[in-house]
């Protein structure tokens, strides 16, 4: 009796337990709160700090003038000086250099500092026997003497001659191709075929990059086989747009794929890419140089005060729409204000200023 007594009140109470109130349902917990982080404001880069007016300066890269000019030229802030035989003339290698200097210091923005100096009849440094021991022979002359081993080492040695002087650009190699002595771009080319011409380029553009002197081929999209000189009127090349992809296009081509700094490109109507306008004022051209050869870095005309442009209504807006980052001048005082008016009017837009001037500080390690 006990045992069936206990085992009842066991049952009894568990009945009980089961039989008491609901267990509560919990509360859901509460969802989290979302953080909301923003992005950090990226640093401004240099292009966004600048004003118009300088913008429009760094893309000026102006002969360099009288001394009595030289504070006004470097209040409009230009993107660089380019130096002629005259600039060299009698001076001592120290002499350059305090010249150079000079240029820097007056300058909030480092300058491209530019020369001349191909070799045979353009030489505008080493013409100065106080800088060099004798004149600078030309690629063709060297080739013909030591092959391209001996053409590499002189550019190398062009190259460091120029930078010890604080010049920072040479405006070579020339990749037009001519093997006719009776053209006008002959003397200053390599004097062999579109392969050849190809290769000496590509080897130059290397050695120049290597002592880090920035490099310039000229004159796109190639002078070819004519006798004008655009220095002194217009000059027309009539081989078709095919003919030049083929030919002409391949020391260029070598050139970018070597990784030169700039294109100069000239003042020719090549009618087989535009008929109508001078390369340099063709948008054409300058969309081929970018897209078709892939060139992402400074494009630069010849000099616009050059007998094949200098009369042209409102050239340095058409240059400058046409694609160019860096203008070649003379009439600095007359290309800032033509160019500031057109970006106050419109004619210029300021995407396109932009651009041209990320080129130009880009190539001068400026854009972060």
């Amino acid at each position: 009796m006990k045992i069936t007594s206990v085992i009842g009140m066991a049952l009894m109470c568990l009945s009980l337990v089961s039989c008491g109130s609901a267990p509560q349902t919990p509360e859901p917990a509460p969802e989290p709160t979302a953080v909301v982080t923003s992005e950090p404001t990226p640093e401004p880069t240099l292009l966004d700090t600048m004003t118009v007016e300088e913008k429009v300066g760094q893309i000026l890269f102006v002969r360099y003038p009288e001394q009595s000019e030289l504070e006004g030229l470097m209040a409009l802030k230009p993107g660089g000086v380019l130096m002629f035989g005259r600039d060299f003339e009698g001076l001592t290698r120290d002499e350059v250099i305090a010249k150079t200097d000079n240029l820097q210091s007056m300058s909030d923005i480092p300058l491209v500092i530019g020369a001349d100096e191909e070799g045979g009849t353009v030489v505008r440094v080493s013409s100065n026997p106080n800088l060099a021991p004798e004149k600078y022979k030309s690629p063709q002359e060297i080739y013909a003497e030591g092959g391209m081993d001996a053409v590499v080492e002189n550019a190398t040695e062009k190259s460091e001659l120029l930078l010890s002087l604080g010049v920072n650009m040479n405006l070579a190699p020339v990749a037009d191709v001519s093997t006719n002595p009776e053209t006008y771009i002959y003397d200053r080319s390599f004097g062999k075929g579109y392969e050849e011409t190809a290769e000496f380029i590509s080897k130059t553009v290397a050695a120049m990059r290597e002592t880090g002197i920035y490099s310039v081929l000229k004159h796109f999209p190639g002078y070819g086989e004519v006798t004008g000189d655009s220095h002194k009127g217009e000059v027309r090349n009539s081989k078709s747009g095919d003919e030049i992809r083929e030919t002409d296009f391949l020391p260029f081509k070598a050139g970018i794929d070597a990784g030169t700094s700039c294109v100069l490109v000239s003042h020719n109507i090549v009618e087989g890419l535009d008929s109508e306008n001078p390369a340099s004022l063709s948008p054409s051209v300058h969309d081929i140089l970018r897209g078709e050869l892939g060139f992402d870095g400074v494009i630069m005309t010849d000099d616009i005060d050059m007998g094949a442009v200098k009369d042209i209504e409102n050239v340095y807006i058409r240059a400058v729409n046409a694609g160019n980052d860096l203008l070649i001048v003379t009439d600095y005082n007359g290309a800032y204000s033509q160019l500031l008016e057109g970006v106050q009017s419109g004619a210029v837009s300021m995407e396109t200023l932009d651009n041209a001037v990320k080129h130009v500080l880009r190539m001068k390690g400026l854009m972060g």
